[in-house]
């Protein structure tokens, strides 16, 4: 008896502090950028434009935030049609193979005003790391529809040979073709369900 009163109640305490508030991706007004050395002396930026999940918070600031997020990788768009199809290739991405990139946060931790560590496992080219990413908190507003959204901006990287994607080549001056560092550049918008 007594040990159900105790599952019971941890039981309790779980739901009462279990976030219940969805919010959504609104994809109009959002960006999963990146951003890659291109001959060490360049940089290549694309985006991916297709991604939905979830972010379950009830306060105010976020500071509670629980984060999912699943990039459809065949929506990845560098403005080059002919290195779109490499990215998507088994070279890299392998998009028959690995379709998604997947976030899931694990913890959320204020660094000053509006401003956040952000950790969590990617699992990408079916490796699973954990990342950390910079989050800025912009305010939340209701548009002029009554929608309540809610604006972050991220940043962070990642070392793309970590998830297998290591394919290369040099120049004949011994330059190579492409970074191992890529920059995450995040912004999102958030709807209220």
């Amino acid at each position: 008896m007594k040990t159900l009163i105790i599952s019971t109640l941890v039981l309790l305490s779980t739901l009462a502090n279990a976030q219940t508030t969805q919010w959504g991706y609104d994809d109009t007004h959002a960006k999963v950028g990146f951003s890659i050395s291109h001959f060490g002396i360049s940089e290549t930026e694309g985006k991916f434009t297709k991604f939905s999940g979830t972010v379950l918070s009830d306060k105010l600031d976020f500071s509670d935030a629980k984060i999912e997020i699943t990039i459809d990788v065949n929506s990845i768009n560098t403005e080059a049609p002919q290195r779109d199809a490499h990215l998507k290739s088994a070279d890299f991405f392998d998009v028959a193979k690995f379709p998604s990139i997947v976030f899931k946060s694990k913890k959320l931790t204020a660094t000053g005003k509006n401003k956040y560590k952000l950790i969590g496992d990617i699992t990408m080219h079916g490796v699973t790391k954990e990342i950390t990413l910079d989050v800025i908190y912009k305010g939340t507003v209701v548009d002029p529809y009554k929608n309540t959204k809610a604006g972050f901006k991220l940043s962070g990287t990642l070392n793309r040979n970590d998830f297998g994607l290591s394919w290369n080549g040099k120049l004949a001056s011994g330059e190579i073709l492409v970074g191992n560092e890529v920059e995450l550049l995040i912004n999102i918008e958030l709807i209220k369900k």
